[in-house]
């Protein structure tokens, strides 16, 4: 009997966890499994996530994990099914890496070490029996419209009678998500639909933002309107902060995967800095703070309201001089200060480059692969997995759930 040759190519999440499930399928033996990776470790955009901690999944039903889809979430329906976030944590804690629950279902590894999740992929698929190749795919070798293997780019072919293709997208290309796969694929004769950095920091046209970079506001809610739409695209309460160039931070990364017309359309970020008060009981709080005040300059009576860097802006915005003693400071400046701290109106002027997405929006087209096995329709024995398929999700745990979930598919299926 022949023995099956499969190769994986990529060795982050989605290639990781479709080795594993390759390998354990043939523990037995039957297949000869060759996981490619081009850069020396394993799983290195893995070992930055979750600011290092790896936030594997979310701890939610299929319901919310399809809520939480922002593009061609339909598609991943098979794939969620045949393997759900429960299923992620069981795997994890299976290998040996215990897990917690925090705020917003979000799981991390117990020990907060992105590595543990890293080092306990590998060491599954070493257990496997998967050789490891350090080395760079240029090419899918086909004929006839059936995979025949990778040619690597040192002229070295791989013989193979499937491939998973599973290098990732463009955003941290130091990680090594170059892009290569979409070449590969497009080759092939795969639509690669547009592609555009998602979950990423936006620009501005406000130059306060660069006074404030570095400064983080907690417990605010952060509304997004496209032109031409009276309602928010995008409503959240939570952290954001202020970078040189303009705003970043959780809000901000989820809020940028609504923003599919950039370019097209028009986008206004409005900040509530106070979003527990209504304005009556804003402005009572700010007489209050007046009150104790009365003696003071206007640019000194702030400081219980607001954080230290922001005032200066603040006052700007509301046009009040700093100097103004605040017994002078009339009702109708108190509500324009309290529009400005409600209303903080940010002009977005872009995105930042895609090489500062946590993920990239766009990819293969799904209408070319079929769902339950990752298979691609174009060519036999081709199968995609991860974020090289055009999927994409929300943060918290979302995006990497999508990478074990097709890997499993993928893997099975081979």
């Amino acid at each position: 009997m022949k023995m099956k040759k499969i190769v994986i190519v990529g060795g982050g999440a989605a290639g990781l966890k479709a080795a594993c499930t390759a390998g354990y399928r043939y523990r037995n033996g039957g297949a000869e499994i060759t996981l490619v990776e081009k850069n020396e470790k394993c799983g290195r955009k893995l070992m930055i996530t979750g600011k290092g901690r790896c936030n594997v999944t979310n701890h939610c039903d299929l319901d919310t994990l399809m809520a939480n889809m922002t593009r061609n979430g339909k598609f991943l329906y098979s794939a969620f099914s045949g393997f759900l976030p429960q299923d992620t944590m069981t795997f994890f804690e299976s290998l040996g890496v215990p897990l917690k629950i925090e705020r917003g279902n979000r799981v991390f590894p117990v020990s907060d070490k992105a590595s543990d999740i890293v080092d306990a992929l590998v060491k599954a698929v070493k257990a496997n029996q998967i050789r490891l190749l350090h080395g760079t795919a240029a090419h899918i070798l086909t004929d006839n419209g059936s995979v025949t293997g990778v040619q690597l780019s040192n002229g070295e072919s791989l013989p193979a009678d499937c491939v998973i293709l599973a290098t990732g997208g463009k955003s941290y290309p130091l990680t090594g998500s170059t892009g290569d796969g979409y070449r590969m694929a497009a080759e092939l004769g795969h639509t690669v639909t547009p592609l555009l950095p998602s979950l990423v920091p936006l620009t501005a046209h406000e130059g306060f933002c660069s006074r404030l970079a570095g400064l983080s506001l907690k417990n605010v809610t952060l509304s997004v309107f496209e032109e031409g739409k009276p309602k928010p695209i995008f409503k959240e309460l939570g952290e954001m902060l202020f970078t040189h160039t303009g705003i970043s931070g959780p809000l901000v990364l989820s809020a940028s995967a609504h923003m599919r017309k950039m370019g097209q359309k028009g986008y206004t970020a409005v900040i509530d800095l106070k979003p527990a008060l209504t304005e009556e009981q804003l402005d009572h709080r700010i007489l209050r703070d007046f009150t104790e005040n009365k003696n003071r300059d206007f640019a000194n009576a702030l400081d219980k309201l607001l954080p230290k860097s922001l005032i200066p802006v603040v006052i700007s915005l509301a046009q009040i001089d700093p100097h103004t003693k605040v017994n002078q400071i009339s009702r109708e400046q108190r509500k324009t200060l309290i529009k400005v701290m409600k209303e903080l109106t940010l002009h977005i002027t872009g995105f930042a480059p895609i090489e500062e997405a946590v993920i990239t929006s766009g990819g293969i087209a799904v209408k070319e692969i079929r769902p339950a096995t990752m298979e691609s329709k174009l060519i036999q024995g081709l199968y995609f997995a991860g974020e090289l398929i055009d999927v994409d999700a929300y943060t918290g745990g979302f995006n990497l759930q999508i990478a074990f979930s097709t890997g499993f598919a993928a893997g099975t299926s081979v």
